[in-house]
């Protein structure tokens, strides 16, 4: 499913006009996205958890070459499942 997919299955859900729905998808994301962007840690119940994480400065090497580099730390996303989402995905 991608973006598209998922406004048309918020508006067929809620009743909602296409627009609508896409406005309310577009404000989720854009929230969630500022709220990690601030370091906020975002729970949705019986849905997950996103944090935003520090990954350590390491060394790799370049598939290329296979010259060693040096990779700087930066952020990344961790997402923790919900157990209500996990019973439901293994039923």
């Amino acid at each position: 499913m991608n973006k598209a997919d998922l406004i048309d299955k918020v508006a067929d859900q809620a009743e909602l006009s296409h627009r609508d729905a896409e406005a309310a998808v577009e404000a989720l994301l854009d929230i969630v996205t500022k709220s990690l962007e601030r370091g906020e840690v975002v729970k949705l119940s019986g849905f997950g958890i996103f944090e935003k994480k520090m990954r350590a400065a390491r060394e790799g090497t370049n598939p290329a070459t296979q010259a060693k580099i040096q990779i700087p730390e930066s952020y990344s996303i961790s997402f923790k499942v919900s157990k209500t989402l996990k019973e439901a995905l293994n039923k």
